[in-house]
C-alpha cells in the first residue's frame, strides 16, 4: 500500500513552477540593449579624449611661454610689460613674471588685460548647472582623475606656486592641471626666465575644452539613445513576429494535451514562410496525426471488442449446452464447436497483439539491405519444402536483370510477401497457379503476386486493407482469418515508405493481382540482386 500511496501521492502534486523565468522578449530586449551598452564605452573615451586635449594644449602654452620668455630677455625692461600685455591679449592668457627675488613684477591682469576670468558656479545658468553635475556624474562612473581645486594663492610670489618652485629648481618647464570652481580645467605652465631664479608663468581657464567634451558627449548621448530606442522598437517587433506565434503554438499544444476540446485547431501561419511557419506546420501537421492516431485506436479497440465477442458467444453457448446434453454425439460436436472457437480466439489475440505492435517495432528497427530475389526464393522453397494444399503451385518470376537491394526490416517484409502468397494459396482453385514476379524502375522494387481465383471486386479493394475485414472464397470454414493478414501488410509497407494496391489480372483472366512497391536503397547503384 505504501508504494502505491506514494505514487498516487506524486501524481497528484501540482508540478512545481521554476522560482524564475525569463521570457524570450526580455532576452531579445536584452540581448540588443546589452549590444548598446557597449557604444556607452565611449563615455569612458571622452575621458582620455579631454586628457589628450588638455596635454597637447600645455604643450602648446608650452612652446609659446619659452618663445616669450626668450624675446623677453632680449627687449630692454622698459619694453617688457607692454609686450607681455599684448602676448595676453592675444592668447587670453595670465601672465606673470616673478623675479629672482621671487616677488611678482609684472602682471598682464595688473596691466589691463584681463584674460579669463573665472566664473562664479553659483551665478551660471541653470543648464550649467546640470552640465556641471552630469560632469561630476559621468566622471566617477569612468573612475575619471578628478585633479585639485584652482585658487589664486593670498600671496602672489613665486614660492606660492608649486609649478615656479619646480621651473626654479630644475631650469625647466613645468605644468600642472587643476579644476575652476566651475569644474573647467585652469592650466598653468612655468618656465625659467633667466639662470637666476626670475619665472614667467601663464594660466588658462581652458572653458572651451569641457565645452567641447561636452558637446562629444551630447553627441554620443543622442546616438545611444536613439540607439535604445531602435533597438526596443526592433526588439518589441522581433519578439512579436517570434513570441506570440510561439505562445499560440504553446497555447494550442497544452489544449491538445489537456484534451478539452476534441477538434485543437493548431495555427499553421501559412504566411510565415520561415522557420517559426516550418514549426508551425510541423506542429500541426503533427496534431492532425496524432489525431488519426488516436482514432484508429478508438476503432481498433471497437473492432476488437466485436471481434472476440463472436467467438465468446459461441464458446458460451456450447459450453452451456454441454450442461444441458447428454447425448455423447451431441457432445462432441458441442466440443468440436468449443475447440475451434478457442482456436479461433487463440488467433485473433496472436494477430492482435502483432498487429498492436506493429507501429512501435517499426519504428525501434533497424533497417538493413535487402536482396528481394533471395528473400522470395527461400519464401518460395519454404512453402514447396511445407507441400501446398489442393495442389496449388508456386512459380518465382525474377526479371532478368538484376533488381537492386531496398533498404528495411527482412523479417516483417518477409511477413508481407509470406500474407500475400498465403493469400493466393487460399483463394487459387485445385491445381492452381500462383505467380511471383519482381522487377524494377528506377526508384523503386516491385514484387507482383497473382492468383487464379475469383478476384477482387472493384468496391472492395480499399476496404479489405482495413482490420478484421475479410472477403473469403465461398465454401471456406468461418472463422478460418482475422481478417488481419493485409492490415498488417499493409502496415508493414507503409513503415517502410512503400504501397501495395491490387488490380485485376492483365491477361484479362480470373483471378487478383497484388502489387508491392518498395523504395530502393540510396546506394542502390552500388548494389545488385544475384540469383541464389
Amino acid at each position: 500500500m505504501a508504494p502505491a500511496t506514494a505514487s498516487r501521492k506524486s501524481r497528484n502534486t501540482p508540478r512545481r513552477r521554476l522560482p524564475w523565468r525569463i521570457s524570450l522578449t526580455r532576452r531579445i530586449l536584452a540581448v540588443n540593449i546589452f549590444a548598446l551598452a557597449l557604444l556607452a564605452g565611449g563615455f569612458f573615451y571622452l575621458d582620455s579624449y579631454r586628457t589628450r586635449i588638455i596635454d597637447e594644449r600645455i604643450s602648446r602654452i608650452t612652446r609659446e611661454m619659452m618663445l616669450v620668455s626668450a624675446a623677453l630677455r632680449d627687449v630692454p625692461e622698459a619694453k617688457r610689460a607692454r609686450m607681455i600685455a599684448r602676448f595676453s591679449m592675444l592668447t587670453g592668457y595670465r601672465v606673470r613674471l616673478y623675479g629672482e627675488d621671487g616677488q611678482r613684477e609684472e602682471d598682464s591682469v595688473a596691466l589691463g588685460v584681463h584674460g579669463d576670468s573665472l566664473v562664479n558656479p553659483d551665478t551660471e545658468p541653470l543648464n550649467m548647472r546640470a552640465a556641471r553635475i552630469l560632469d561630476e556624474l559621468v566622471d566617477s562612473i569612468v573612475f575619471a582623475r578628478v585633479p585639485s581645486l584652482y585658487t589664486e594663492p593670498a600671496k602672489d610670489v613665486a614660492t606660492a606656486w608649486p609649478e615656479a618652485r619646480e621651473a626654479r629648481a630644475h631650469l625647466r618647464p613645468t605644468s600642472s592641471f587643476r579644476f575652476a570652481p566651475d569644474r573647467t580645467p585652469v592650466l598653468t605652465v612655468a618656465t625659467p626666465f633667466d639662470a637666476g631664479g626670475a619665472v614667467l608663468l601663464a594660466t588658462e581657464n581652458a572653458r572651451d575644452i569641457t565645452m567641447t567634451v561636452r558637446a562629444e558627449r551630447l553627441r554620443i548621448g543622442m546616438v545611444l539613445a536613439a540607439g535604445i530606442i531602435v533597438s526596443i522598437l526592433l526588439s518589441l517587433f522581433l519578439a512579436r513576429t517570434i513570441v506570440r506565434p510561439l505562445q499560440r503554438l504553446a497555447r494550442a499544444a497544452v489544449r491538445v494535451r489537456l484534451g478539452r476540446a476534441r477538434e485543437v485547431i493548431v495555427p499553421r501561419l501559412p504566411d510565415r514562410r520561415d522557420e517559426i511557419g516550418l514549426l508551425a506546420r510541423a506542429v500541426s501537421d503533427m496534431t492532425q496525426a496524432l489525431r488519426k492516431r488516436i482514432d484508429a485506436t478508438d476503432s481498433f479497440a471497437a473492432d476488437v471488442s466485436h471481434e472476440l465477442k463472436n467467438p465468446i458467444a459461441s464458446l458460451r453457448s456450447a459450453l452451456e449446452g454441454l450442461r444441458r446434453i447428454d447425448d455423447p454425439e451431441l457432445r462432441a460436436r458441442l466440443m468440436a464447436i468449443a475447440e475451434d472457437d478457442v482456436l479461433r480466439l487463440d488467433r485473433l489475440v496472436t494477430d492482435i497483439a502483432e498487429a498492436s505492435r506493429m507501429d512501435a517495432q517499426l519504428s525501434r528497427a533497424t533497417f538493413g539491405p535487402i536482396d528481394l530475389r533471395k528473400l522470395i526464393s527461400r519464401l518460395v522453397r519454404a512453402h514447396e519444402m511445407r507441400g501446398i494444399d489442393h495442389g496449388v503451385r508456386l512459380r518465382f518470376d525474377p526479371a532478368p536483370i538484376p533488381i537492386p537491394v531496398i533498404s528495411g526490416e527482412e523479417q516483417r517484409l518477409a511477413r508481407v510477401i509470406e500474407n500475400l502468397i498465403a493469400n493466393g494459396i487460399s483463394f487459387s482453385p485445385e491445381a492452381g497457379t500462383v505467380r511471383i514476379a519482381l522487377d524494377a524502375d528506377t526508384d523503386y522494387a516491385v514484387v507482383t503476386v497473382e492468383d487464379e481465383g475469383p478476384g477482387v471486386p472493384a468496391d472492395e479493394r480499399e476496404s479489405i486493407f482495413r482490420r478484421f475485414h475479410s472477403h473469403r472464397p465461398e465454401g471456406e470454414d468461418f472463422g478460418k482469418h482475422s481478417g488481419l493478414g493485409l492490415a498488417i501488410a499493409r502496415s508493414i509497407l507503409d513503415g517502410h515508405n512503400g504501397s501495395i494496391v491490387i488490380e485485376d489480372r492483365p491477361d484479362g483472366q480470373s483471378g487478383a493481382r497484388f502489387i508491392v512497391r518498395l523504395p530502393l536503397a540510396e546506394d542502390h547503384h552500388g548494389h545488385e540482386g544475384r540469383d541464389e
